[in-house]
């Protein structure tokens, strides 16, 4: 469809100006009710307190929504933003937006890092953040052109809105030429979006080599559901003048310096490290397997032999190599691998060659071990079909795992299923599940839904046993874990389940620290990772930057340093930058302290939602023990051997019933005493409630903060 053909119903003229030391200061606000386009100033207390990205997001957010507003209410905002470092070309992993929303999934705000080109190309356009609200009367695309100065609401009656086709079609629509293609980003989702809440949004970037729309995902808590639910089809911006200054750093010099000294690392240590650019994070894989951290079976085992064909070698010879694949220019890292000439074997698009973005770890867990399919042509199919139809993987992943084993107990059944038959590892029917989604219909309507709502389904409908669906249901808050085995690992089990969001490990990853490495051994070691961690990723998410610079390539004497699980070295790194690009203060603690604060703003934000206190912080017990005897007794010296040396009781003698009970209240109380010193680490009551005390220390006593944390205090 030519551009021209589409019908014009808003157009918004602003004046185009250089960023300023990282910052517009200016957002963009659309309310796709009234087709109302404007401009919202950045005052310098939103740069203080909420710095961006993230912190900007909720702001505005906090702002647009009521306490009791739901996920598809008008009011409910998609606020997707950038923060000062984002955009830069000289620091790698310096491309990422950051998207939230009121979630299908958890009813509270969720927040996921994604990279892409848009983040950037909408920064450089003017904007600071961008903010959409209400719901179109008909389908429409928004447009933002970076190059004249526009953003325009158009109609869009393209029959086609898989992702891996619109955001090829639009940006040959809206570049001006095909040399061109490069400057032009796509967020879109696809058609389980539609009808399904485990669904995700894509942010395209062009791939001038491969001569393919690439499509990175704001995975987590539904985003796609809500962008559709909003009537959007895309967005698309235009921007054409990038350069390697182009967020007029203070003191470009520095900047240029200290990334130029990490693309060295990079190139000297990355084939001996974690070799992203051959495999990308799969090179996880065997890693996990290796010690027993790889979720199979809905998480009950963390090891299998079967798993070695979803080693990263087997990965690697689908990916293609030699090739540089960053999601953001200046990136070396380039761990953004692809199958190419990939061909599905199902779907509308079986017989077809495409370009598959991945599989990511997260997707080779989620959708291979998880599901028991070791066959990593499968995966690749699965990761294909998510991203295009807008479904995240992960909890794709473990939604099935879920339905699965609740299949093997006989509260599934062919009957129940409409046909399919979800023994482990049968990758028909897992295909089949992803088509139903795209199609919104059959079985694929339910497992859709997620795992906490499928749990009381199956008590309601079938009769399955309320403790059985609680304990292997691995959901927290509503959002499906993420594919790491947190049995053995006490901080990653607070890790998991105490992070803002729900379940994912972008909080926090502290299973090597605790179980492999032991260097977190008491509650308040835990407690203060606990608190440390969450904090410095957080810093990511308020920057527009990736993590996997910081940590997946490591100085040649990390090991050597006083704290090698922070990467020192590289933190200091961070702090250069900031303080090139923004010419402000900025030091280790003032990282943190800048973190803190939106970090409990964000906390607030759940508790006005009606969540976000102790209560709301439960794991399912799968994440913290053996749920079954089968489980028990694959690891029964362990477990044995933990009931004497730390319960301090002997086994010998009690049966499998009485062993697991006594484990299992041990693990359990040990869970709420590391909750305990958790919330006291943080400046939060006993359940959960960050004090007001605690909030002036770290200057978030806003008024309105301050008036939803007295309803709980």
């Amino acid at each position: 469809m030519n551009k021209l053909e589409r019908k014009l119903l808003a157009e918004f003229k602003y004046d185009l100006k250089p960023v300023d030391k990282g910052y517009n200061r200016r957002t963009l606000y659309i309310n796709l009710d009234t087709y109302e386009i404007k401009s919202k100033p950045v005052t310098d207390m939103m740069i203080d307190k909420f710095v961006g990205g993230k912190g900007f997001d909720l702001y505005l957010m906090w702002h647009g929504v009521k306490d009791s507003t739901q996920w598809n209410d008008p009011e409910n905002e998609i606020c997707i933003s950038f923060g000062p470092l984002c955009g830069n070309t000289n620091y790698p992993g310096s491309g990422k937006s950051i998207v939230t929303t009121i979630s299908p999934l958890t009813g509270i705000p969720v927040d996921c890092n994604v990279g892409g080109h848009f983040g950037p190309y909408s920064k450089f356009s003017g904007w600071d953040a961008i903010e959409v609200q209400g719901k179109a009367a008909e389908e429409v695309i928004v447009h933002i052109d970076g190059d004249e100065g526009y953003v325009r609401i158009y109609t869009a009656p393209d029959q086609e809105i898989n992702s891996h086709i619109i955001a090829e079609r639009l940006i040959q629509e809206f570049a001006d030429s095909e040399d061109k293609y490069q400057n032009v980003s796509v967020v879109s989702s696809g058609t389980a979006a539609d009808h399904v809440n485990i669904s995700c949004l894509n942010f395209s970037f062009w791939d001038k080599r491969r001569k393919v729309a690439r499509l990175k995902q704001a995975g987590r808590g539904g985003t796609g559901r809500v962008f559709r639910d909003k009537k959007v089809k895309a967005m698309v911006v235009k921007y054409s003048g990038l350069a390697g200054d182009t967020n007029n750093a203070v003191d470009l010099d520095t900047l240029q310096q200290t990334g130029i000294k990490l693309h060295k690392e990079i190139e000297k240590g990355d084939s001996s490290q974690c070799h992203m650019r051959e495999i990308g994070t799969a090179h996880l894989m065997e890693i996990m397997n290796d010690y027993d951290l790889l979720p199979i079976r809905n998480f009950k085992y963390g090891q299998m032999p079967e798993a070695i064909g979803l080693a990263s070698w087997e990965f690697k010879k689908l990916f293609t190599q030699g090739m540089p694949d960053g999601c953001w220019f200046g990136c070396s890292l380039s761990c953004c691998k692809a199958v190419d000439d990939f061909v599905p074997r199902s779907g509308p698009y079986q017989g077809h060659k495409v370009c598959v973005d991945g599989p990511e770890y997260e997707t080779a867990a989620g959708c291979g071990s998880n599901i028991c399919i070791f066959d990593p042509k499968d995966v690749v199919e699965l990761n294909f079909y998510c991203d295009t139809y807008g479904i995240d993987t992960i909890s794709f992943g473990t939604s099935v795992a879920f339905v699965m084993e609740c299949y093997e107990y006989g509260i599934l059944n062919k009957e129940r299923t409409g046909g399919l038959d979800f023994t482990w590892g049968n990758a028909d029917a897992a295909l089949e599940l992803i088509h139903q989604m795209a199609r919104g219909e059959g079985f694929g309507m339910i497992v859709g839904q997620g795992v906490r709502k499928m749990k009381a389904l199956f008590v309601e409908l079938y009769g399955a046993d309320p403790k059985l669906m609680h304990d292997i249901g691995m959901e927290a808050k509503g959002l499906e874990y993420s594919q790491y085995l947190s049995k053995e690992s006490l901080a990653q089990q607070g890790g998991y389940t105490l992070a803002l969001k729900g379940p994912q490990h972008d909080e926090a990853w502290l299973i090597f620290m605790d179980m492999v490495n032991n260097l977190i051994p008491t509650f308040e070691d835990k407690a203060e990772a606990l608190h440390y961690f969450p904090m410095f990723r957080t810093w990511f998410g308020l920057q527009g930057l990736c993590k996997l610079p910081w940590n997946d390539i490591e100085p040649d004497d990390n090991a050597s340093t006083d704290e090698p699980a922070k990467v020192p070295e590289h933190v200091q790194n961070y702090v250069d930058i900031y303080k090139a690009i923004t010419g402000k203060p900025m030091d280790k603690k003032l990282m943190i302290s800048q973190s803190e604060r939106v970090y409990n703003f964000q906390k607030v934000f759940c508790m006005r939602m009606g969540k976000g206190r102790r209560i709301d912080d439960i794991p399912p017990y799968r994440a913290v023990g053996p749920v079954t005897e089968e489980e028990y007794l694959s690891r029964i010296e362990r477990y044995d051997g933990h009931l004497r040396d730390k319960v301090g009781i002997d086994p010998s003698g009690m049966n499998t019933a009485q062993k697991m009970q006594a484990l299992r209240e041990y693990r359990e109380n040990q869970y709420q005493q590391l909750v305990d010193s958790v919330y006291k680490r943080k400046g939060w009551t006993p359940e959960g409630v960050p004090t007001l005390e605690h909030l002036s220390s770290i200057g978030m006593d806003l008024p309105e903060v301050l008036e939803v944390v007295k309803r709980y205090l």
